[in-house]
């Protein structure tokens, strides 16, 4: 079971901080081998969707007010465990930050910088492709948008 917790940057305990860049890192730098500046600055600005298990960081996004990181609402660093993916808490993690998203900014368009693997996936959720790809840190993306 995924316990969902939503929360400003103010609101962080040091671990909990802690454990989320943990996480990133272990999943966007190393994972994926892709050498970039993950703290960014942006987070002091995001809710940050955590998703726990057992008290551990197994799944989390940050999301962003219209205007912030795009024109719309966002939702980013979107990141699972990888010995936790197997449960479907991508799914649960990005529901929670859809939901997040209506509750604090009420909003329903939403602007994703996707990866090009994880296409089908955010179609699932009602996300559509627009756009050409591009590269982001060395990594194919295409921008996805949600309307309802």
């Amino acid at each position: 079971m995924l316990n969902i917790t939503t929360k400003t940057f103010k609101e962080f305990t040091t671990q909990e901080l802690y454990k989320v860049l943990q996480l990133r890192t272990e999943v966007f730098v190393v994972e994926q081998d892709c050498v970039y500046q993950d703290i960014d600055n942006k987070d002091q600005n995001a809710l940050h969707v955590i998703g726990t298990k057992n008290g551990e960081v197994v799944a989390y996004t940050r999301i962003f007010a219209p205007g912030f990181y795009f024109k719309d609402a966002s939702i980013g660093r979107v990141v699972v465990k990888k010995s936790e993916r197997k449960y479907g808490y991508g799914k649960v993690i990005m529901e929670a930050s859809i939901q997040a998203i209506k509750t604090h900014f009420n909003q329903i368009k939403i602007h994703i910088s996707a990866q090009e693997y994880l296409i089908k996936f955010y179609s699932s959720l009602g996300f559509k492709q627009v756009g050409e790809g591009y590269l982001e840190d060395n990594i194919p993306h295409i921008a996805m948008f949600k309307t309802e």
